[in-house]
């Protein structure tokens, strides 16, 4: 379905297009973060190949893929938003030209028929951790920011992260009820969903959408890049949010004793590389 199709069918929540972009304040734009934008920009605009994944995967259950094709058009709708906003700010960025060298040297490998995660239900997991890293990262992302257009965008991609892991953990519960894996299997999905933020996509990105045309990628490079200008955004309460929302998503009680631990665990973690990363470039 071309993208236009589909955005006419899908229900959205907001549309990109009759944002206030007149209202957009150049004068509280953050330098240091538009390179991260830019690159969110094309991760979320690269969804179409995560909905051929998850429909092969889901082959015989067309509710479902209905759901993932309309995830998709949300998604794609974030990567435009994202990607005009980061044009507007800086004439010297074409999301278009970053998009295909995204694509060019990253791809999800969409051809397979059955799930990574060893299971349905933990794909459904896999895709919860997913939009809960996107909502929290994009609640941060809002919090940082004065400039009041880049703060509505993330305002309302949170917003549409946070029902995506609702639809998500929905059909985590009905494939549950089919395959049964138990709290540890579950656990054992989320971290290594979450060790995965260590992979490709993201640095790729990061490199896409900021190294000038000449350059080369180099993983460990890139990844500090990201990472350095990211984390610092963060705030206990959007880890607090993050990791409730993992407990849940593996059956765990999200507000008890473990979860808060957990929680203070995770944000000892981010803020000391968030440090050590700012010490490093500095």
């Amino acid at each position: 379905m071309a993208e236009g199709a589909a955005h006419d069918t899908v229900r959205l929540h907001w549309r990109y297009e009759e944002l206030p972009w007149d209202k957009l304040d150049h004068g509280k734009v953050d330098p240091d973060l538009v390179p991260l934008i830019k690159a969110a920009s094309l991760v979320e605009f690269n969804a179409d190949d995560y909905t051929a994944y998850l429909c092969n995967v889901f082959h015989d259950d067309p509710e479902f893929q209905a759901v993932a094709r309309g995830w998709a058009v949300e998604e794609v709708q974030h990567g435009r938003a994202l990607g005009r906003w980061a044009e507007l700010v800086d004439p010297g960025f074409d999301f278009e030209a970053a998009v295909e060298r995204f694509r060019a040297g990253y791809r999800v490998p969409i051809e397979l028929d059955s799930s990574v995660r060893g299971s349905r239900t933990g794909e459904m997991i896999a895709r919860c951790i997913v939009e809960t890293g996107t909502s929290s990262y994009y609640a941060a992302i809002g919090d940082s920011t004065d400039e009041p257009v880049l703060k509505l965008i993330c305002k309302n991609i949170a917003a549409d992260e946070l029902r995506h892991y609702k639809i998500f953990y929905t059909y985590a519960k009905k494939y549950l009820g089919v395959e049964g894996l138990n709290r540890l299997q579950r656990l054992k999905v989320a971290l290594s969903r979450i060790g995965e933020s260590e992979d490709d996509e993201l640095a790729y990105a990061y490199f896409a959408a900021n190294a000038p045309v000449s350059a080369a990628y180099d993983r460990k490079t890139y990844n500090a890049a990201y990472k350095r200008r990211a984390y610092g955004r963060y705030r206990p309460k959007h880890v607090d949010r993050a990791i409730a929302m993992v407990f849940k998503a593996c059956g765990l009680k999200p507000h008890g004793r473990l979860c808060t631990v957990a929680s203070r665990g995770a944000w000892w973690l981010i803020d000391s590389k968030a440090r050590k990363l700012s010490a490093t470039a500095a």
